[in-house]
Protein backbone atom coordinates (compact mmCIF):
# COMPACT_ATOMS: atom_id res chain seq x y z
CA UNK A 1 0.00 0.00 0.00
CA UNK A 2 1.40 3.36 -1.00
CA UNK A 3 1.65 6.24 1.41
CA UNK A 4 -1.11 8.06 -0.50
CA UNK A 5 -3.45 5.07 -0.24
CA UNK A 6 -2.66 4.70 3.45
CA UNK A 7 -3.31 8.41 4.03
CA UNK A 8 -6.63 8.33 2.13
CA UNK A 9 -7.76 5.29 4.08
CA UNK A 10 -6.92 6.82 7.45
CA UNK A 11 -8.49 10.18 6.59
CA UNK A 12 -11.66 8.43 5.44
CA UNK A 13 -11.81 6.33 8.62
CA UNK A 14 -11.23 9.41 10.79
CA UNK A 15 -13.95 11.33 8.94
CA UNK A 16 -16.44 8.46 9.29
CA UNK A 17 -15.69 8.15 13.00
CA UNK A 18 -16.12 11.89 13.49
CA UNK A 19 -19.41 11.91 11.57
CA UNK A 20 -20.71 9.04 13.71
CA UNK A 21 -19.76 10.91 16.89
CA UNK A 22 -21.41 14.12 15.67
CA UNK A 23 -24.56 12.17 14.80
CA UNK A 24 -24.57 10.61 18.27
CA UNK A 25 -24.19 14.00 19.89
CA UNK A 26 -27.01 15.54 17.87
CA UNK A 27 -29.32 12.55 18.22
CA UNK A 28 -28.86 11.52 21.85
CA UNK A 29 -31.97 13.46 22.94
CA UNK A 30 -33.93 11.91 20.06
CA UNK A 31 -32.77 8.44 21.05
CA UNK A 32 -33.84 9.05 24.64
CA UNK A 33 -37.26 10.38 23.53
CA UNK A 34 -37.93 7.48 21.16
CA UNK A 35 -36.84 4.81 23.65
CA UNK A 36 -38.66 6.43 26.58
CA UNK A 37 -41.83 6.76 24.50
CA UNK A 38 -41.55 3.15 23.38
CA UNK A 39 -41.11 2.01 26.98
CA UNK A 40 -44.23 3.95 28.01
CA UNK A 41 -46.33 2.46 25.22
CA UNK A 42 -45.00 -1.05 25.80
CA UNK A 43 -45.71 -0.77 29.54
CA UNK A 44 -49.17 0.80 29.09
CA UNK A 45 -50.99 -2.54 29.07
CA UNK A 46 -48.99 -3.84 32.03
CA UNK A 47 -46.71 -6.19 30.12
CA UNK A 48 -43.88 -5.69 27.67
CA UNK A 49 -43.85 -8.20 24.84
CA UNK A 50 -40.79 -9.40 23.00
CA UNK A 51 -42.46 -8.21 19.76
CA UNK A 52 -42.54 -4.65 21.13
CA UNK A 53 -38.86 -4.79 22.09
CA UNK A 54 -37.87 -6.30 18.74
CA UNK A 55 -39.85 -3.70 16.80
CA UNK A 56 -38.11 -0.88 18.68
CA UNK A 57 -34.64 -2.38 18.14
CA UNK A 58 -35.42 -2.98 14.46
CA UNK A 59 -36.37 0.65 13.98
CA UNK A 60 -33.27 1.89 15.79
CA UNK A 61 -31.03 -0.30 13.61
CA UNK A 62 -32.47 1.20 10.42
CA UNK A 63 -32.83 4.85 11.45
CA UNK A 64 -30.10 6.99 9.89
CA UNK A 65 -30.06 9.23 12.96
CA UNK A 66 -30.10 6.50 15.58
CA UNK A 67 -28.31 3.47 14.14
CA UNK A 68 -24.98 4.83 15.41
CA UNK A 69 -25.94 3.94 18.98
CA UNK A 70 -24.88 0.73 20.64
CA UNK A 71 -27.71 -1.74 21.31
CA UNK A 72 -26.48 -2.06 24.90
CA UNK A 73 -27.02 1.68 25.45
CA UNK A 74 -30.54 1.43 24.02
CA UNK A 75 -31.37 -1.47 26.33
CA UNK A 76 -30.05 0.48 29.34
CA UNK A 77 -32.25 3.47 28.50
CA UNK A 78 -35.27 1.23 27.96
CA UNK A 79 -34.69 -0.59 31.23
CA UNK A 80 -34.21 2.70 33.08
CA UNK A 81 -37.71 3.81 32.11
CA UNK A 82 -39.29 0.41 32.76
CA UNK A 83 -37.84 0.51 36.28
CA UNK A 84 -39.32 3.99 36.80
CA UNK A 85 -42.77 2.68 35.79
CA UNK A 86 -42.42 -0.30 38.08
CA UNK A 87 -41.51 1.98 40.98
CA UNK A 88 -44.22 4.59 40.33
CA UNK A 89 -46.19 4.82 37.09
CA UNK A 90 -47.05 8.49 37.56
CA UNK A 91 -43.45 9.56 38.11
CA UNK A 92 -42.22 7.38 35.25
CA UNK A 93 -44.85 8.78 32.90
CA UNK A 94 -43.98 12.33 33.93
CA UNK A 95 -40.32 11.74 33.18
CA UNK A 96 -41.14 10.29 29.76
CA UNK A 97 -43.30 13.31 28.95
CA UNK A 98 -40.49 15.63 29.94
CA UNK A 99 -38.03 13.84 27.62
CA UNK A 100 -40.52 13.58 24.77
CA UNK A 101 -41.55 17.22 25.25
CA UNK A 102 -38.09 18.39 24.17
CA UNK A 103 -39.29 17.85 20.60
CA UNK A 104 -42.42 20.00 20.82
CA UNK A 105 -42.81 21.93 17.57
CA UNK A 106 -39.85 20.13 15.99
CA UNK A 107 -40.00 17.83 12.94
CA UNK A 108 -38.73 14.88 15.01
CA UNK A 109 -41.94 14.98 17.08
CA UNK A 110 -43.84 13.12 14.36
CA UNK A 111 -41.11 10.49 14.20
CA UNK A 112 -41.40 9.87 17.96
CA UNK A 113 -45.16 9.38 17.65
CA UNK A 114 -44.95 7.15 14.58
CA UNK A 115 -42.42 4.87 16.24
CA UNK A 116 -44.58 4.71 19.38
CA UNK A 117 -47.63 3.79 17.28
CA UNK A 118 -45.62 1.02 15.61
CA UNK A 119 -44.56 -0.29 19.03
CA UNK A 120 -48.17 -0.24 20.21
CA UNK A 121 -49.19 -2.34 17.21
CA UNK A 122 -46.14 -4.64 17.34
CA UNK A 123 -47.86 -7.36 19.36
CA UNK A 124 -50.85 -7.37 17.00
CA UNK A 125 -53.11 -5.37 19.33
CA UNK A 126 -52.76 -1.58 19.59
CA UNK A 127 -55.11 -1.48 22.54
CA UNK A 128 -56.87 1.51 24.07
CA UNK A 129 -54.43 1.85 26.99
CA UNK A 130 -51.54 2.13 24.54
CA UNK A 131 -53.45 4.61 22.38
CA UNK A 132 -54.20 6.76 25.44
CA UNK A 133 -50.51 7.19 26.27
CA UNK A 134 -49.67 7.96 22.63
CA UNK A 135 -52.47 10.57 22.57
CA UNK A 136 -50.97 12.08 25.71
CA UNK A 137 -47.57 12.25 24.00
CA UNK A 138 -49.25 13.95 21.02
CA UNK A 139 -50.65 16.54 23.39
CA UNK A 140 -47.22 17.04 24.96
CA UNK A 141 -45.76 17.55 21.48
CA UNK A 142 -48.52 19.83 20.18
CA UNK A 143 -49.61 17.27 17.58
CA UNK A 144 -53.12 16.28 16.59
CA UNK A 145 -53.77 12.61 17.51
CA UNK A 146 -56.16 12.21 14.57
CA UNK A 147 -53.18 12.73 12.23
CA UNK A 148 -51.99 9.35 13.52
CA UNK A 149 -55.40 7.63 13.48
CA UNK A 150 -55.69 7.90 17.24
Amino acid sequence: MSFTDWLKKNVTEARDTLNAEITKFRSKDLLEAVVAGCALVAYADGSISSEEKQKMMGFLRTSDQLKVFDAGDVIKIFQKYVEKFEFDTTIGTGEVMQVVGRFRDKPQAQLVIRVCCAIGAADGDFDEKEKIVVRRMCSELGLNPSDFNL
